[in-house]
């Protein structure tokens, strides 16, 4: 299997009529950097949900995140203080920290932030994430103390989550005119268009060398490798196709960065034709993922096979498959359960056709040609799929009936974006556990792995939930990404590391603050 967790940066040294050194030097001026990103956020609240893994850049959480994934004292001045038990979690924060409005960062404002995720009124999307705090208080401004309903071992990972003001939900349009503690702060939001973000001069890590940054939307890959083509971003994330564009090209680098990021196909557990295991066995069996990551990813990945990334500590080496099909296989699973070949060739059982829609957000290419691959491979062991590009209004209604190409992973705790994606829970609770998937068996894993602080234990729970999953696939997984992006100019404090699937201003920017030009 191809290992995810290399990394290559394709580098082209600047001509002499080059403007990348003049680029480099206009972003620090304060004429502004421009990111040409792919998605747009819904708010900018990490209360409700916004950047909770530390990809932001208005907010700072007790931790973040070292390249290597390691967590350091952030808003905390030291590492937690955890008792024995596991069951109470204390903080000490810096004394230097202010939000951007002036007044300074107290205990009051980290309970508040924690307490306002928990509240239900709020609907927070993250809610379940925190479900082991029990209660979170200040006994003085330079203190928080976190109390556990169990040990929860993932519990740092979750101290990423940036801060807001005390009160601040009940600030009339704080959720689009944000107040944080971040390297930048907020200047102007035009929706569908652009975020304007100033480098705060006395943020307590210092200034950014960068004095102006501008986070630019455009859905369309293509859209955005022509914009960075004329000059209109100085740095983008792009579908492996639509950079390879620019390698070799003076003045521009090209990151291809390892993640947990995958996709697969998500299918709905209690529509007729894929909530039959011998179909979504069928079509794992029938695809062929090395061309995928070959020709479609232009081989910036790997081929997947379960939700744990394949070269991080949680992964089970024993979860594999074929990285070319078995279209034999295939046909001789789905003869066993009874879907005999149709005079049209596509495969019928008790009058039912295998047939059912597979939707993708339209606006992404590389979602697009993965469902045109699925489909084509599906269709030459009898399985028809009419593929939907849809935008996400449309989409979120219709995935307890459509298949789904979608896209999840993290590297940091496999209790992340696991427990709602497959704990029966979250049935009926799009977009958690959109599959509707229902195994006692998984329950019992995901709830195992989060509640004991065992490593031993959590690490043999998750390789048990990892083949479980392979085993009943209510995903089909196809490929591991490398995140690609298209930098231009020259500058130092550019530190890859391993991804999430939620990248946005994460991901290499996530350091952009310490970016400098260099010399």
């Amino acid at each position: 299997m191809t290992t995810l967790l290399g990394l290559s940066a394709a580098c082209s040294a600047p001509s002499a009529s080059d403007e990348s050194g003049g680029n480099a030097r206009r972003a620090a001026a304060g004429d502004g950097f421009v990111l040409g990103l792919g998605s747009e956020p819904d708010n900018l609240n990490p209360v409700l949900g916004y950047a909770p893994d530390g990809g932001s850049l208005i907010f700072d959480g007790l931790v973040s995140r070292t390249a290597d994934l390691e967590l350091k004292p952030a808003l905390a001045a030291e590492p937690p203080k955890t008792d024995d038990a596991g069951m109470t979690v204390t903080f000490k924060l810096r004394t230097d920290v202010r939000f951007h409005d002036g007044t300074p960062l107290t205990g009051a404002d980290v309970a508040y932030t924690y307490q306002a995720v928990l509240d239900e009124k709020n609907n927070s999307s993250l809610r379940s994430d925190y479900a082991a705090i029990e209660s979170v208080e200040a006994p003085d401004p330079e203190t928080v103390v976190f109390h556990l309903r169990y040990p929860y071992a993932a519990f740092l990972q979750r101290a990423t989550l940036g801060i807001v003001p005390d009160g601040s939900l009940d600030r009339p349009g704080f959720n689009t005119r944000p107040v944080g503690t971040g390297p930048y702060r907020f200047v102007s939001w035009t929706p569908g268009d652009k975020i304007v973000l100033e480098a705060d001069p006395s943020h307590w890590n210092g200034a950014p060398a960068i004095e102006k940054l501008v986070l630019a939307y455009a859905a369309d890959d293509n859209v955005r490798a022509t914009r960075m083509a004329a000059g209109e971003f100085d740095a983008t994330v792009l579908a492996p196709k639509a950079a390879a564009r620019f390698d070799g090209t003076a003045g521009m680098t090209v990151y291809r960065v390892p993640s947990a990021d995958y996709r697969g196909v998500m299918f709905p557990m209690e529509a007729p034709v894929t909530g039959d295991k011998a179909i979504r066995k069928a079509i794992s069996l029938a695809l062929d993922r090395s061309a995928m990551v070959k020709t479609i990813l232009a081989g910036a990945g790997g081929a997947a096979f379960g939700p744990v990334a394949p070269g991080t500590s949680w992964h089970n080496a024993a979860v594999q498959g074929s990285e070319t099909a078995d279209q034999a296989r295939a046909v001789q699973v789905l003869e066993q359960a009874g879907w005999r070949a149709g005079p049209d060739g596509i495969r019928v059982k008790d009058g039912t056709p295998a047939r059912f829609t597979l939707m993708y957000p339209a606006g992404d290419s590389l979602r697009k040609e993965l469902a045109l691959a699925v489909a084509s491979d599906a269709k030459r062991v009898g399985i028809e799929i009419e593929l939907a590009g849809l935008d996400w209004d449309a989409i979120y209604p219709r995935m307890a009936e459509d298949a789904l190409l979608m896209g999840y992973g993290t590297p940091f705790d496999p209790d992340h974006t696991n427990y709602e994606l497959f704990h029966s829970d979250f049935v009926g609770q799009e977009p958690f556990n959109p599959a509707r998937y229902r195994d006692s068996e998984v329950d019992a894993l995901l709830e195992r792995g989060r509640r004991t602080a065992d490593p031993a234990v959590r690490k043999q729970a998750y390789d048990a939930f990892q083949q479980r999953i392979r085993d009943e696939e209510p995903w089909v997984y196809l490929v591991y990404l490398q995140h690609v992006y298209v930098v231009r100019g020259e500058w130092t404090g550019i530190t890859p590391s391993v991804e999430p699937h939620e990248h946005a201003t994460g991901g290499l920017f996530r350091d952009i603050a310490e970016w400098k030009p260099a010399t």
